[in-house]
């Protein structure tokens, strides 16, 4: 339990360290995950208490429901051209700042949200940090449903240790994300990042993967530590 309480506050912290990044009269990308979520919560008693005029689009239901429990306004991503930040956690963050993402299915419009912000700030607890990509977590690849067989075959031919059909925990069959689409988890090793990224989305029937290199954050914040910037 002593560890669970540590954890939390250090996700806790992080998100309070980009609460800082929030000025009055911005927009913001909100991400999906459970840092996030502590991250949502402030921004929703930050605007309240100091009256701010902020504007905010969602990466997934999940967000977009703990966002008007805490009186954010939220508007469609197709609202925005561009935006001035956006906060989000990981699954693994390696010292170049590449990420893996997509644990909680919802990496797909994640990308998008961080590729149209002028400044994405990563927050994650320590337990997220790697050496490099891969070391914990799979690399998720959300699909079309009819392609599930040959995209695998085509996963393997980029030295795929091990494809899975992501499945429901609380329903029968596999995950669907709110796009409609199905998340295979795939296990890679000693990759590198951006490389990857493009092969994947190369193969007919990919929507999107999980690794963050292209659209990297630049402003990193680990629970416990000081603030990072991409050099």
């Amino acid at each position: 339990m002593k560890n669970t309480n540590t954890n939390l506050n250090l996700k806790e912290d992080a998100a309070l360290k980009a609460l800082q990044f929030v000025k009055d009269h911005i927009t913001i990308g909100l991400g999906t995950g459970s840092t996030t979520a502590i991250f949502i919560k402030l921004l929703g008693e930050k605007i309240q208490k100091e009256n701010l005029d902020v504007l905010c689009c969602t990466t997934s239901y999940q967000s977009f429901l703990l966002a008007k429990e805490y009186h954010i306004k939220v508007v469609p991503i197709q609202y925005f051209d561009e935006i001035d930040i956006s906060v989000d956690g990981a699954d693994e963050v390696d010292p170049q700042f590449n990420l893996i993402k997509g644990g909680g299915a919802a990496h797909t419009l994640e990308k998008i949200v961080h590729s149209m912000s002028k400044n994405f700030i990563c927050i994650v607890d320590p337990s997220k940090k790697v050496s490099h990509l891969g070391e914990k977590f799979f690399v998720p690849v959300e699909i079309i449903p009819e392609a599930v067989e040959v995209v695998k075959k085509k996963l393997f031919t980029l030295n795929a240790k091990e494809v899975n059909l992501r499945m429901a925990q609380k329903k029968d069959g596999p995950v669907v994300t709110d796009n409609g689409h199905l998340i295979l988890d795939v296990k890679f090793e000693n990759f590198q990042p951006e490389e990857l990224e493009i092969k994947i989305n190369a193969i007919p029937g990919v929507v999107e993967n999980g690794i963050f290199a292209l659209y990297k954050p630049n402003i990193l914040i680990v629970g416990g530590e000081e603030v990072q910037y991409k050099k």
